[in-house]
């Protein structure tokens, strides 16, 4: 089992999925069923005005992220730490699912994209993948919200990263492919932070082994993705949104760049893969893959044990990080350098290896013990932010980040500040 559509009928066949009974509308009823079950996959085999079923929540928890790879809960991080430290090529084929089906006649209204809430600008493709190519930098993955205005064309959010850097070199057009349904370690990496010119697809090759295929206008894909596109962004500008961020708020209304989709291709029985804006598995896709980028800058200053991207900090703007504490300062040095691990990020606790950042009324409980506001915060005023955040500045994104470092002291002060233990016992040998 190494496709989404695999792990799809994997969900139906242990009755994990939940399946609609009669054919659900795209406009508002499709998104709407998915909220209302946020966290349990959705299977809907029948979306009107549509030839395609649709799937949603596939990966709304880190458990299913980690039974699709087959590993247990302990072992995402490390496997996600080996994928960074030695990327490996993908394996090109020449043919591939994907490629069962194309069609030049591309006609977006066919397929089972949703209006998702009223105030949207329009229907969105939510889970679309970017891949690009540059003759020096290679490739890059990347994900992007995309609102439909026409039959082939989309208005698609570039925020200055990779991708607005491959099309600036291109002189502000560019030939690209788009994804959607591909396997959770694409997905994974895709939303990684990357340096400029690492192919994200290494990465996804070194969690699990993939193989590419070659589209006719020179893009490799994942060769097992529900759906591929060939598509071009030009330089027309429309406006783009409003739209659901990861923080649950509307984003705001901007110009952005139109794609015009030229060829679309899809396997037989194609799933479209719908992302819920703001939803648990946009929060897990989005804010996990971060945590091992700021794994290995903490782990540069000091022993890192764990981080957490924490979802009531909306799975981008808060992080939890446990450190082995060998010098009085590492808890500040974490604290830099979990930021330079993820740049989005506000607010971040460091706790010592005793604490589990999944917890978050350990990591509470490390604050109300360990923390004197005095001595604890690292207060960073006028920083760069995320676009995000709404309480940032909404043209340069500047805000004041803060760091508290909520471990104990090397030598102790009055009262101990260890948590006392317990025996543990296995109530059923009692009761």
């Amino acid at each position: 089992m190494n496709t989404f559509r695999d792990f799809v009928e994997k969900l139906r066949k242990e009755k994990k999925m939940a399946e609609a009974l009669k054919p659900v509308p795209k406009h508002l009823d499709l998104a709407g069923l998915m909220h209302a079950m946020d966290g349990t996959p959705v299977y809907v085999p029948e979306v009107e005005g549509s030839e395609f079923a649709a799937v949603g929540n596939v990966f709304s928890t880190r458990q299913l992220v980690c039974d699709y790879l087959g590993i247990t809960r302990e072992e995402l991080m490390p496997k996600l730490l080996k994928a960074l430290d030695r990327p490996t090529e993908p394996a090109r084929v020449e043919n591939g699912p994907v490629l069962e089906n194309s069609t030049h006649n591309v006609d977006l209204g066919k397929l089972p994209i949703p209006f998702h809430a009223e105030k949207d600008g329009g229907p969105y493709i939510s889970s679309a993948i970017v891949i690009a190519n540059d003759k020096e930098l290679g490739r890059n993955c990347s994900f992007h919200r995309m609102m439909v205005v026409g039959k082939n064309r989309v208005v698609v959010r570039i925020l200055p990263r990779h991708l607005s850097e491959f099309v600036k070199r291109a002189g502000g057009e560019l030939d690209v492919a788009v994804v959607v349904g591909a396997s959770i370690n694409v997905m994974l990496c895709a939303a990684m932070s990357t340096k400029l010119g690492q192919d994200e697809l290494e990465y996804a090759n070194s969690i699990m082994p993939l193989d590419t295929v070659r589209l006719e206008n020179g893009i490799e894909v994942p060769s097992d993705c529900e759906f591929a596109f060939e598509a071009r962004i030009t330089k027309e500008l429309e406006d783009e949104g409003p739209f659901i961020d990861l923080t649950e708020t509307y984003d705001i209304v901007r110009k952005q760049q139109v794609m015009e989709i030229s060829k679309m291709y899809h396997r037989d029985g194609a799933l479209w893969h719908v992302l819920l804006p703001g939803g648990l598995e946009h929060k897990v896709l989005m804010g996990m893959p971060r945590e091992p980028t700021i794994f290995h800058e903490v782990k540069k200053v000091c022993d890192c044990k764990h981080v957490n991207i924490t979802p009531g900090g909306c799975s981008w703007l808060h992080a939890a990080v446990s450190i082995r504490k060998k010098h009085e300062d590492d808890g500040r040095k974490a604290v830099e350098a979990a930021f330079a691990g993820h740049k989005s990020l506000k607010h971040v606790v460091i706790v010592d290896d005793d604490i589990d950042v999944d917890n978050p009324m350990e990591v509470e409980w490390a604050i109300a013990t360990r923390v004197q506001a005095d001595k604890s915060l690292v207060i960073k005023p006028n920083e760069k932010g995320s676009s995000l955040d709404p309480s940032a500045d909404p043209n340069t994104y500047a805000t004041t980040k803060m760091g508290v470092d909520a471990t104990k002291p090397l030598v102790a002060h009055g009262k101990n500040f260890t948590k006392a233990a317990w025996k543990k016992i296995g109530p059923k040998e009692y009761l």
